[in-house]
């Protein structure tokens, strides 16, 4: 069970020379391009740290986007609070037994990213992902899991086709979390599909490659 999660690759090509802008209707992947007329999910992309929460069936641990990854100090001690402990273990334990589980969120805030401040002035934590040994868990499943913890996931804000979440990213799409233009969606099949490397396929639309 691999702890990591998969990198998000951008919906769509980029020129080969600077100012290396992206090439609109060249898909990244050859299933975006496939699969661009199916419905997606469309969820705000958050700006922040990536974070792990590890439950190995006994223990629960905290990790980053990668095996080399410092989480801030700030940002553990609110980890601390949200799932360590007694109580939190038992919790852990009646979610999941002995299954390995993995919660995937992003740690945001003030001191996290710039502008981070404009989400929270303290620092949160948002799940977008739960995987229980090999494998992800539906949306519905995801929304269980957060309530039994008390977490926020990330907003739904449309679905439909890969065109129309371009569409809503350059109209200028607000954060659900304020007065401010959110860095973008992630966009997964509305029903998971997988490419050749067993991978899910995802992909994610930020308002930034569409700003000059």
């Amino acid at each position: 069970m691999s702890e990591l999660y998969q990198k998000i690759p951008g919906i769509y090509m980029r020129e080969e020379q600077k100012p290396f802008n992206l090439i609109e209707g060249v898909y990244r992947e050859p299933e975006l391009e496939l699969l661009k007329d199916i419905e997606w999910t469309f969820t705000e992309k958050v700006d922040g740290t990536n974070i792990r929460i590890v439950w190995d069936g006994h223990n629960v641990v905290f990790g980053g986007r990668t095996e080399n990854t410092q989480i801030p100090s700030h940002l553990v001690t609110k980890l601390n609070e949200l799932f360590m402990g007694t109580r939190m273990e038992q919790v852990f334990e009646q979610v999941f037994g002995g299954s390995k589980a993995i919660l995937f969120g992003e740690g945001y805030g003030a001191k996290i990213q710039k502008g981070g401040g404009n989400y929270s002035e303290t620092q949160k934590f948002v799940l977008f992902d739960v995987k229980v040994e090999e494998w992800y868990l539906r949306r519905e499943d995801v929304e269980g899991v957060a309530s039994k913890f008390g977490l926020d996931v990330v907003p739904i804000v449309a679905k439909g086709t890969l065109q129309k979440g371009v569409d809503i990213v350059k109209a200028g799409l607000k954060s659900q979390w304020g007065d401010f233009t959110a860095e973008g969606l992630v966009a997964k099949p509305s029903v998971d599909l997988f490419n050749r490397k067993g991978e899910r396929i995802l992909t994610k639309i930020k308002t930034e490659d569409f700003t000059k």
